[in-house]
């Protein structure tokens, strides 16, 4: 018989975030008893991604970014997908992965694409000058962006919004952050874009651009976008797969026979 030389690393696994111990749970170096009785749950979500507490003003902003992520009523794709996989009789588990995969291009797929357009422009900026950046400089680079993308008819991320004029949620942030005095560069680099764009197309910042802006300000990098956005999400979700549970019939009709158009092929 041929000896099996499969030999499995004990070690093969390594990680920064937590230490589990008899007994014990320390997470990012801090005892999760204390962390269960001193701080809020934003806070933990912040130690996690970026292996550090927040600074005061860094949590306030944090959470409010969260909150502002939390629902937009039945329109999502992601929400609707949720309610249908829900009234198939399928589990809440089966339910929130089919709204994470409704995830894409389209749907949430801004944020990350806006916080790498900020953040490139930002660093373009500390590559060549270790100086404080200025206004100007964001000025230069609002119209760097605006001929980039509406001069040429191209549509810049993290603004316009298929329902709203004035995206509350974006509105409500910038007035914050103007309100706490957490204006970084690339919050700077968001109004100024906004006042452009806003002069020639009408078109103001929506969720996804102003909390790009945020983020990036609070120190994540792009990658993290999408996932701070499911963080955010979820509670949503699962709120509406309840209520899809609880108040409708299953495997209720989203549609009628007489919605349906049916067409030959080649017409």
């Amino acid at each position: 018989m041929q000896e099996n030389n499969f030999k499995i690393d004990r070690h093969s696994l390594k990680t920064a975030i937590s230490r589990v111990e008899t007994d014990k749970i320390v997470t990012r170096g801090y005892n999760q008893r204390d962390l269960i009785e001193k701080i809020r749950y934003s806070d933990m979500v912040f130690l996690l991604l970026k292996g550090r507490l927040p600074s005061i003003i860094e949590g306030k902003i944090f959470n409010h970014v969260l909150v502002s992520f939390c629902d937009h009523g039945v329109t999502p794709p992601s929400t609707q997908t949720a309610r249908i996989v829900t009234s198939s009789g399928s589990p809440v588990n089966s339910a929130v992965a089919g709204a994470l995969l409704s995830f894409g291009h389209k749907h949430a797929g801004a944020i990350e694409k806006t916080m790498d357009l900020y953040q490139s422009k930002i660093n373009s900026l500390y590559l060549t000058d270790d100086a404080e950046i200025d206004n100007k400089q964001i000025a230069g680079l609002a119209i760097e962006i605006y001929q980039e993308y509406i001069l040429k008819d191209k549509k810049v991320p993290g603004f316009g919004h298929r329902y709203h004029n004035i995206d509350p949620r974006a509105d409500k942030l910038m007035e914050i952050v103007i309100k706490e005095g957490f204006i970084g560069p690339h919050i700077k680099l968001a109004l100024a874009l906004e006042d452009l764009i806003y002069q020639k197309k009408q078109i103001r910042l929506n969720v996804d651009g102003a909390n790009a802006a945020i983020l990036s300000d609070l120190g994540f990098t792009p990658d993290l976008g999408l996932g701070i956005f499911i963080i955010g999400r979820i509670p949503g979700i699962i709120s509406h797969i309840h209520e899809e549970k609880m108040n409708e019939d299953e495997f209720r009709r989203f549609c009628d026979l007489d919605d349906v158009i049916y067409q030959q092929r080649g017409k």
